[in-house]
């Protein structure tokens, strides 16, 4: 079996050229080939540097959402060969996660879910502007163990503690609420008893401490 591309699976989502990322994802699982190092050494190290090329200046926010078309347009097609190979599988946990309400910024939270669900989690992603009964409905109907929260804004990080509190007070099963985005930080996560993750890789790490 052929090893699979990464450095042109990187290349596709940092050029945003969505085409090339649907078709190389296509290849890939024809191949047969392990589906996750490819994820995490090919996609995900292209839209990683995506991220770093935005921090730095070199891209600005057509390229930022180019690069993250190409990425959801290898997940879309990914996506449903990886559950399909977990089907026979115990997840490791239900999580519920979306952006907070008022908070429009998808692109982090997105790949914060692509790489739970890769990595055994059944997730159920709510989008961006999530109001908090949303949050709960969701996390009832499913029997979610874990909700996640982003907040990209200063403004919507208090919609992440009135999120913890509802949470903790809704009644029935305990949940843990599991919080993220740039201008968050472990420390303000604890403050309201919450776990905290700074980037995807560690999302995935807390969750399945989080699971233990």
């Amino acid at each position: 079996m052929a090893q699979p591309d990464y450095s042109a699976m990187q290349t596709a989502v940092v050029d945003g050229d969505v085409a090339t990322a649907r078709t190389l994802a296509e290849e890939l699982v024809a191949s047969g080939a392990d589906l996750l190092p490819a994820v995490e050494n090919g996609f995900v190290a292209g839209i990683r540097r995506v991220g770093d090329l935005w921090d730095e200046g070199e891209y600005f926010l057509p390229e930022l959402v180019q690069g993250a078309e190409a990425m959801k347009a290898a997940m879309d097609v990914i996506r449903p060969a990886l559950q399909a190979a977990h089907q026979q599988q115990s997840t490791k946990g239900c999580i519920v996660i979306g952006t907070v309400e008022g908070d429009l910024h998808d692109i982090g939270k997105g790949l914060v879910a692509v790489l739970l669900s890769a990595n055994g989690f059944e997730v159920h992603d709510l989008g961006a502007s999530v109001s908090i009964a949303a949050f709960l409905e969701k996390a009832e109907e499913v029997d979610a163990d874990i909700v996640a929260a982003s907040a990209l804004l200063t403004t919507t990080m208090e919609v992440q503690a009135r999120l913890v509190e509802a949470v903790n007070t809704a009644g029935g099963r305990t949940r843990r609420v599991l919080l993220g985005g740039a201008p968050t930080s472990r420390a303000w996560a604890e403050r309201l008893g919450a776990a905290h993750a700074e980037n995807a890789i560690h999302a995935v790490e807390v969750a399945e401490e989080l699971m233990r």
